[in-house]
């Protein structure tokens, strides 16, 4: 029985030629088209494209504030990922937050987020200084729950509160 897809096309093979690499300005169009489209697939929230577009923009021209990741399967950009830091005195080192992650509907479920994910990993043990990764994600996001403790992760204990200021949410 073939796996269900939501296109209706059949499972794809899990790509050998996944390339990761670092994103640069040259890629802010696809991280925000990216970035629009997992607000509208998964919270279903329309932004404002050029508030992200800005944002994209300071994100790249300044890396202290985060670290776009892409992949890329033969010179197309299929998904990404945005790293930011939280350091924990408990533990005297960062926790890498995954965030921002979109993979490109047509590259789902076939291995662009374990390959993302595999490198960012990687790059953190290696990192003397980094003490864990963290992320956040919708509670009815079943499926990508299950992505993640695949990968290793476990759900904890703890709710993510926040307070939004105006049109800035």
């Amino acid at each position: 029985m073939e796996p269900h897809r939501p296109n209706g096309t059949k499972e794809l093979e899990v790509p050998t030629n996944v390339v990761i690499r670092q994103a640069v300005i040259d890629d802010a169009p696809d991280i925000v088209t990216f970035n629009l489209s997992l607000a509208k697939e998964t919270e279903g929230k329309l932004l404002d494209a050029g508030v992200v577009g800005r944002g994209v923009d300071r994100a790249l021209r300044d890396p202290s504030r985060c670290q776009y990741y892409l992949a890329e399967i033969a010179g197309r950009v299929t998904g990404q990922t945005m790293i930011t830091r939280e350091w924990s005195d408990w533990r005297d080192g960062w926790f890498w937050w995954i965030q921002s992650v979109y993979v490109h509907a047509e590259f789902r479920r076939c291995g662009v987020f374990r390959t993302l994910h595999t490198h960012i990993r990687r790059e953190a043990r290696r990192a003397p200084d980094v003490c864990g990764l963290r992320l956040y994600v919708h509670h009815d996001n079943e499926r990508a729950i299950e992505t993640y403790q695949r990968l290793g992760m476990i759900v904890t204990q703890y709710h993510l509160c926040e307070e939004a200021f105006g049109d800035r949410d």
